[in-house]
């Protein structure tokens, strides 16, 4: 109704009617006056036209409700305002869900952006994965799988497995037989592992036994030597003490032999362990073993003090002892291979020979500057070996001489080797006998003397048991070298002749025992080395050792105790020995070095603090570097200062010869016709003789000068003034070195002939550059002309009155001679260039008019300078007339009394400087320098392998303090 009624008027309505009775789409719209009205609102004016306040535009009409005018009495109306409500509801509810649906919609799509993009990261995964649902039927697969029924049968029953138990623990019980049976398998487990570990324990049970059974030995021996009042008790100590011994000597080859099992399979078995390292089934972490790490230790100290004044105080053991006393023998049985050169009675051992003992799974030997390796299991590879060795000691022995101070270095490798390095010297002599250098027996003490004086030097002192003590020598220089015997370990071979030859066996055991020799030592050994046979195999000499020890009676009546005998004993005794002393020393000896490097290098920081510490081959590398980029900085000189360089340098050379010989003759012609005529004559032979052959001296010059700039340029705070030397060095050898390409001249002459042979000026530009060439030439030419009249005649009178000068009297008459000269020239000024001899006549006539006594041979002299300078200023006067003479040239001078063919001349003397220098440059930059750096890089390779050269070339404090950081 009320909208009915709002649609009627165009300007709106007032009405009162009650807030309560409006329906509910005009709530809003009240009267502002009615009575009961709890608020005011102003009038409100609609126009009739509808509208909508979503979009502005114009609505539908809508089809009112017929309502009647008037009064509307008060209704509840609650169920219509419960529907309303929950209509609202309704849209309230709707429109959340669908603001919600939004907001969740765009903040999926905020995280999804977020998240970081996985198709890269695809490859990942195998690509069957992804293909799994195309090869397998996962449908069918869930179908082939067995039901829960199923698999519920195939669970194992519980209650048998319970009842089984309870059986088990039944038969278990004590008393059972079950119960017996485990106890017995039991006691067998345990009596095997206790038979497992008799072994050692039965080796330790013998060792006391032996020590016991001495014990009880000893004192039956000092029983029976106190004596006894009973012959009868005598006898029987005697029976008794043989007894003890014979028990005693089964004892301990019992000992032995089981000893010598436990080795024989401990060396198979690590043999074995061995081998897979080397098959590489577990790889080790170190490829070098401690032993030969240690060797090359012991290389790098002898390569720095090679001279031994100052030797390396590292342990290592020197096998010294006379000659043929079998210390080479003792080493091969230490080596378990014949690895050394021999001989009877002659000196086999020529120089050092360091031999680097160490485990490995083949028996091998290589040398320390080989490849090679000689399988010492084969006697072909052990006869090349010695070979190998023989001629390496020959070849180390210098002319005049006997014995070599060089170190061979060998490396034997094998399973069951003990670790160690050993230097066998040549055998100490007592008289040098024919064939031999005077000083060999002093040279031969002087290296034993440089390897024993090392304070960690181990001295393995050989003795030959067949000889008699006192011919021994060695004995005497190892008692000098170490008093107390710390580091000696004294050995005795040849037992086996010792025991027939000597009379009283007692000798051999003072030997042993260290009572018959003044030395003193650590341990006392006695070996034999084999029959003397050389062709004798290891083995067969170990036999045939241990034979001779089982039966011989040193060790039955206790002469030798069973420690002292065999080289497989004496190995593992200066093997003990030995890395007892590395572990003591090395520490030691490496405090030493870092304490001396420490001392260099704080002396380098306090004076070279910003350079580092290269040592003299490094210097050369640097230096070697700088040089051969100073080379190549050759080929980026520019053509045009090549060119400029070339030109200038070679008109100096030659414009001498051209102004005396070719211009000046033929500017004496009396015509055109002749001048050129004798100019093109000249200019042929100065190109078939000397033009070429200069030109190549020339650029040879210019590229040594343009190279020695380069070289010893100083190039601001980078130079290093310690390469001068070097620089120069290389520069003086390589000029030395280079040649030019003698085909240069030939190709060179006839470029330059076809040049001289062109009078085809083409421009005005060219003739103007030609007249200016000739009249720079001509004004030097006439100052030295100048220069020369002056000290000839003397100062003039400006530089006498200024200076305080005057002339002598040969230039006094010099003076006169002059000025008559150039009266005669004023008279006739197309006089010739030579003085005729009645010319000469009445010059000197007149000289001697006036009281001056002239030489003809001065009036000619000084002729030839007042001529000289006379034509000079001639032609340059003749120049600027030629200025404008290019017209008449192009007519060829027709008809014209102006001649200017010497232009011409200096145009063809200017192309061919140009064409030559030109041509020059191209043999400069394409082939000469190339060569030239080609003669560097072997003149360095060269100085790089000279060391004599490296040091006299690279010195100085620097130089000797980064050396000796180096070393």
């Amino acid at each position: 109704v009320i909208c009915r009624s709002l649609a009627s008027s165009s300007y709106g309505i007032k009405r009162k009617s009650p807030l309560q009775n409006l329906h509910l789409i005009s709530r809003s719209i009240h009267h502002p006056y009615y009575p009961s009205s709890k608020f005011q609102r102003p009038p409100l004016r609609i126009s009739v036209q509808l509208f909508s306040s979503l979009n502005r535009l114009p609505l539908r009409k809508a089809k009112l409700l017929n309502i009647k005018y008037g009064y509307q009495f008060h209704r509840n109306f609650w169920l219509a305002r419960l529907a309303s409500r929950l209509l609202k509801l309704r849209y309230l509810i709707l429109g959340s869900a669908v603001g919600g649906g939004y907001t969740a919609k765009k903040t999926y799509d905020q995280w999804k952006d977020m998240m970081p993009d996985l198709d890269e990261y695809k490859w990942i995964v195998p690509d069957f994965i992804w293909e799994l649902d195309e090869h397998i039927d996962f449908e069918k697969l869930l179908k082939a799988l067995p039901d829960a029924d199923d698999l519920a049968k195939l669970l194992p029953d519980f209650d048998k497995i319970g009842e089984s138990f309870t059986s088990l623990k039944g038969f278990f019980s004590p008393g059972s037989p079950g119960e017996t049976a485990f106890r017995a398998t039991d006691q067998g487990y345990d009596n095997d592992k206790q038979y497992k570990k008799g072994l050692l324990g039965e080796l330790i049970l013998l060792q006391q036994q032996i020590q016991q059974h001495e014990e009880e030995a000893r004192r039956a021996a000092d029983q029976y030597n106190m004596g006894s009042s009973q012959q009868k008790q005598k006898v029987s100590d005697k029976e008794k003490i043989d007894q003890l011994q014979e028990e005693l000597l089964r004892t301990q080859l019992k000992y032995q032999r089981m000893l010598e099992r436990l080795e024989k399979e401990n060396k198979e078995l690590r043999k074995l362990v061995l081998q897979r390292d080397d098959k590489g089934i577990h790889q080790r972490k170190l490829k070098k073993s401690l032993i030969d790490m240690y060797s090359e230790v012991l290389d790098i100290l002898s390569d720095y003090d090679a001279s031994y004044n100052t030797q390396d105080h590292l342990p290592r053991v020197v096998v010294v002892g006379d000659q043929s006393a079998g210390k080479t023998s003792v080493l091969e049985m230490i080596a378990q291979a014949r690895i050394f050169p021999r001989g009877s009675g002659e000196m086999m051992t020529r120089s050092p020979v360091k031999v680097t003992l160490s485990e490995g799974p083949h028996h091998v030997a290589l040398f320390k500057d080989s490849s090679r390796e000689f399988d010492l299991t084969k006697e072909e590879d052990l006869a090349a070996l010695r070979n190998e060795i023989e001629i390496r000691m020959r070849n180390s022995v210098k002319e005049g001489c006997t014995v070599s101070t060089e170190t061979i270095s060998l490396s034997v490798k094998g399973p069951g080797l003990q670790r160690m390095v050993l230097v066998d010297l040549p055998g100490v002599i007592s008289t040098v006998t024919s064939g031999m250098a005077p000083d060999t027996k002093e040279t031969i003490f002087s290296i034993s003397k440089a390897y024993m004086q090392n304070p960690n030097a181990i001295i393995l002192c050989i003795q030959d048991g067949s000889v008699d003590a006192e011919r021994s020598i060695v004995t005497d220089l190892v008692s000098q070298m170490d008093p107390q015997g710390k580091r000696t370990i004294f050995v005795l071979t040849k037992v086996d002749l010792a025991e027939k030859n000597v009379a009283s066996p007692s000798r051999i055991q003072q030997i042993i025992e260290g009572k018959l020799f003044p030395m003193k030592a650590l341990g006392y050994f006695a070996v034999v080395t084999g029959k003397g046979n050389s062709s004798e195999s290891i083995e067969s000499i170990k036999e045939y050792e241990e034979e001779f020890f089982q039966n011989s009676k040193l060790l039955k009546t206790c002469m030798l105790k069973a420690h002292q005998v065999t080289t497989k004993n004496l190995s593992l005794a200066v093997s003990d020995c030995f890395w007892k002393m590395v572990r003591e020393s090395v520490e030691q000896q490496a405090d030493a070095f870092k304490a001396t490097r420490f001392n260099l290098e704080t002396e380098w920081k306090n004076n070279y603090p910003r350079l580092r510490e290269l040592d003299r081959n490094e210097l050369f590398e640097k230096a070697k570097n700088e040089i051969l980029d100073e080379v190549i900085s050759l080929t980026q000189v520019t053509p045009k200062h090549w060119e400029e360089i070339l030109q200038k340098t070679l008109w100096e050379r030659v414009s001498t010869h051209v102004i005396e010989n070719i211009y000046l003759p033929a500017a004496q012609t009396t015509n055109s016709g002749t001048f050129n005529t004798t100019v093109d004559i000249k200019l042929k032979q100065w190109t078939d003789k000397q033009l070429p052959n200069k030109a190549v001296e020339v650029a040879w010059e210019t590229l040594q000068e343009e190279f020695s700039r380069f070289m010893t340029e100083q190039k601001g705070k980078e130079h290093d003034d310690i390469f001068d030397k070097l620089k120069q060095a290389v520069k003086e050898e390589s000029i030395k070195r280079h040649k030019w390409n003698e085909r240069a001249e030939d190709s060179l002459r006839v470029i330059q002939h076809n040049a001289l042979e062109d009078r085809s000026i083409s421009d005005k530009q060219q003739w103007d550059a030609a007249i200016h060439f000739m009249e720079e030439t001509l004004q030097s030419r006439l100052k030295d002309t100048e220069s020369v009249i002056e000290d000839m005649v003397g100062p003039d009178w400006k530089k006498r009155w200024l200076y305080w000068i005057g002339r002598t009297k040969e230039q006094n008459i010099r003076n006169e001679t002059k000025n008559e000269l150039e009266k005669l020239i004023k008279c006739n000024e197309e006089h010739a260039a030579y003085l005729a001899n009645d010319e000469v006549t009445t010059v000197r006539k007149n000289l001697e008019a006036r009281g001056i006594t002239v030489d003809p041979c001065l009036i000619k002299d000084t002729w030839h300078q007042i001529y000289r300078r006379y034509f000079l200023k001639t032609a340059l006067n003749h120049c600027n007339l030629c200025r404008r003479g290019f017209y008449y040239y192009q007519r060829h001078f027709v008809d014209s009394e102006l001649e200017c063919n010497d232009i011409v001349l200096f145009w063809r003397i200017q192309r061919m400087l140009a064409i030559t220098a030109n041509t020059l440059r191209q043999q400069l930059t394409n082939t000469e320098v190339r060569r030239l750096e080609k003669n560097v890089k072997e003149v360095l390779e060269d100085f790089a392998e000279d060391n004599e050269k490296k040091v006299k070339l690279l010195t100085g404090k620097r130089v000797q303090l980064a050396e000796d950081l180096s070393k």
